[in-house]
């Protein structure tokens, strides 16, 4: 609750004079584009004109919008939460919250890649990619490590 209120906190006070929309979802573009530059696409990540978001523009082609749900701290939140519940000894809890939020920032930043080549190539499965597969993937990767967690390290478990 107090990760989730500090973020709303960050958000509100996030005024996007110096990066739109907001700093994390403005890197998460940023850094997304780069992933997507050295994959050989012409891409531009360009501020939306109408709502604090990024568009993402392929190959000349406007695709989708990076928003302030595509940063992954609200699913860090949720990840770190679980964990801070089912804690272990106060190291190792803390290296794997670190290293979770790592590995969940860098697939949701290989999901962000993933998802614009996808929805370039094949347009018409926008909402497959985009309601079924890369939730799934992000949130799947959420549970796998809640469960390794609970099963490898979790004093539930002694």
């Amino acid at each position: 609750m107090i990760l989730s209120v500090m973020y709303k906190f960050y958000l509100q006070f996030s005024d996007g004079s110096k990066y739109y929309p907001d700093y994390m979802t403005h890197l998460v573009a940023m850094q997304s584009d780069a992933l997507l530059d050295a994959l050989g696409y012409d891409v531009e990540m360009l501020p939306h004109p109408n709502e604090p978001s990024m568009k993402v523009v392929l190959n000349g082609t406007y695709l989708a919008r990076v928003i302030e749900g595509c940063n992954s701290i609200s699913v860090i939140i949720l990840f770190v939460s679980f964990i801070a519940a089912f804690a272990s000894k106060f190291k190792t809890t803390f290296f794997y919250m670190l290293a979770g939020s790592v590995l969940l920032y860098t697939v949701n930043l290989l999901r962000i890649v993933l998802l614009s080549i996808g929805l370039y190539h094949f347009p018409q499965q926008k909402d497959v990619f985009h309601t079924v597969v890369f939730p799934a993937v992000i949130y799947g990767m959420v549970f796998l490590l809640w469960v390794f967690w609970v099963n490898r390290f979790s004093k539930l478990k002694k």
